[in-house]
């Protein structure tokens, strides 16, 4: 028997319908099943297999997504820490994280549970904002990105960005991006940063709009922790596109390569170049 968390989209239906029909089908086949506390109260029908949200990543042998990219997202920051690998199914629209589209799941499922997968790890990033004697709340885990943002229309935000406790540039910016490889296709990419493969360990620091003549991306070591303060103005951080809190002037927020990878579930090598021609449309694809 495994265990085999589903976390759902809430505003689409056939999300919702999917994730009853593979419910039931697992049951049936003698696999214990939960459902996010949170989902399940969006998604009545899910109810009966609701498990708290604190408690939902425990002893998880396999967590389906069940969406698009932002579900994706979601899954990982849930159950990244647990080492849980993630099979997605894509109800979405671009899906370009998720493994398979939403007529297989059955299929993907059934070759999950017989042990024909792999698993393909992908850097992600531990956030949190820190005082003078070291990290002080809001730790979160990114796939793609952390990003802290001008909090009005008409104002930029000034940043101080240091690489291992060295000052190394600022900013007067619209937001300033540190990306993974993953989320070098993301936010970064639409600001004019440079696609990363997956297999690269790197992070990715990209400001939006800057106002100087420097406005380029920085591409750096995986053990390199970037710092960034805010120096003057209001801004938002936002992890993996969820509101995380606002900042004021002194406030610094801390990121670096985390030491528990997102563990992405694979029916063969991934090829990220064919993926993104395809899901982007690149070359006339």
């Amino acid at each position: 028997m495994t265990t085999i968390g589903l976390i759902v989209h809430h505003g689409r239906q056939l999300a919702g319908q999917l994730a009853l029909d593979a419910a039931g089908w697992l049951e049936g086949e003698g696999h214990e099943v939960r459902v996010l506390a949170s989902d399940a109260q969006a998604i009545g029908v899910l109810v009966p297999w609701a498990l708290a949200d604190e408690r939902f990543a425990d002893g998880l042998g396999l967590a389906v997504s069940i969406g698009g990219d932002g579900t994706m997202l979601r899954t990982v920051r849930l159950v990244s820490h647990a080492g849980t690998p993630v099979l997605g199914v894509n109800v979405g629209h671009l899906g370009y994280l998720t493994e398979v589209e939403a007529g297989l799941w059955r299929e993907a499922l059934l070759r999950v549970l017989a042990g024909e997968y792999e698993v393909e790890e992908r850097m992600t990033l531990d956030v949190a904002l820190v005082g003078p004697d070291g990290p002080t709340s809001v730790a979160r885990t990114a796939l793609n990105d952390a990003v802290v943002e001008k909090l009005e229309a008409g104002h930029t935000v000034r940043v101080g960005v240091s690489i291992s406790h060295k000052t190394a540039i600022s900013y007067a910016a619209d937001a300033l991006i540190v990306a993974t490889p993953t989320g070098s296709t993301a936010y970064s990419l639409s600001a004019g940063g440079p696609l990363l493969s997956p297999r690269l360990d790197a992070l990715l620091v990209t400001p939006v709009a800057p106002h100087s003549l420097f406005g380029r991306s920085m591409v750096l070591a995986r053990d390199e922790v970037v710092h960034v303060e805010v120096l003057a103005g209001s801004a938002i951080l936002g992890v993996d596109g969820q509101h995380c809190g606002h900042l004021t002037t002194g406030d610094v927020v801390e990121c670096r390569a985390s030491a528990r990878p997102a563990r992405l579930v694979s029916f063969g090598e991934r090829d990220f170049w064919q993926i993104l021609k395809t899901k982007f449309g690149l070359n006339g694809s």
